[in-house]
């Protein structure tokens, strides 16, 4: 994939935040009819036989593997996992030829997948996705740094891990809102996680992402949101007939020194990003 050299610099000046209700760029989908129960079943299957190798082979093959190795492995696992539930993966741009952080909003627990096939990354994710069964252990196989919230000593520690990692030249994905919506709108985003990229000096790039049905409508089947469960979660996805998860990559972004002192760089990086993200989703 070309890779696209545009580095976009934060300003001084502190960007205005909407506070307009966002308006979807197209219809929400209207709820359709349920996949047949033996297509579901089936389809169901073969995600969890998909889900079952995964294990196999973080378990008997990733102990033998370099680490380029793995992340090849992760990437078109990944690829193949969103394929068996359905969903037709569509691209817009490309993520630039320097490795960093990627910042990305959050809908579904399928957002991890999707990003990876896009590129292998390391997710930065909160530390309860540790006890998620089967998807808990991928995770902990596959570079997640591990996140435990409210405890302000262990997120030092964690930014100290992401900044290394970043100068290494490793790609992060981070969901700066912190939880998930349905899709239709964007929470503010959390400037902290972006700190690590500015100590690494590497660029942050916005990918939004947004799933829809056939005809390119908004669809709110796959969100993980509000009371859901996983098991529900996993099974109002396989009851959809097609879906498409589109990933929409916006040009790199990356604080320079007149960004001003303190945290107001990052802050105004974290403005930037949800602004990109914001008008790629809804204008």
């Amino acid at each position: 994939m070309p890779a696209r050299r545009i580095t976009r610099s934060i300003s001084s000046r502190s960007p205005a935040v909407s506070k307009r209700p966002l308006a979807s760029r197209s219809k929400i989908a209207m709820a359709a009819a349920p996949a047949p129960k033996l297509y579901r079943i089936v389809r169901g299957t073969r995600v969890i036989a998909h889900l079952l190798i995964g294990l196999f082979r973080v378990a008997l093959v990733f102990p033998f593997c370099s680490m380029g190795r793995r992340r090849q492995i992760r990437y078109h696992w990944s690829r193949r996992l969103l394929s068996l539930f359905g969903f037709t993966l569509k691209i817009e741009g490309s993520l630039p030829a320097q490795p960093g952080l990627i910042a990305a909003n959050h809908v579904s627990w399928i957002d991890i997948f999707a990003v990876n096939a896009l590129t292998p990354v390391a997710f930065v994710s909160k530390d309860d996705v540790i006890h998620w069964p089967i998807i808990g252990t991928l995770a902990r196989h596959n570079e997640t740094i591990f996140l435990q919230r409210g405890s302000r000593g262990h997120a030092h520690t964690i930014g100290k891990d992401m900044a290394r990692r970043l100068e290494d030249g490793s790609w992060l994905a981070v969901f700066p809102e912190g939880t998930t919506t349905d899709g239709t709108h964007l929470h503010p985003f959390h400037a902290a996680l972006l700190q690590p990229a500015i100590d690494a000096n590497v660029p942050v790039t916005p990918v939004a992402l947004r799933y829809e049905d056939p005809d390119g409508n908004l669809t709110l089947l796959p969100a993980y949101t509000g009371d859901t469960s996983l098991w529900e979660s996993f099974c109002a996805i396989l009851s959809a007939r097609q879906l498409v998860v589109r990933l929409s990559i916006g040009p790199p972004m990356q604080v320079t020194a007149d960004s001003g002192p303190g945290n107001q760089g990052r802050k105004r990086l974290a403005h930037a990003l949800r602004d990109e993200i914001e008008k790629t989703l809804y204008s």
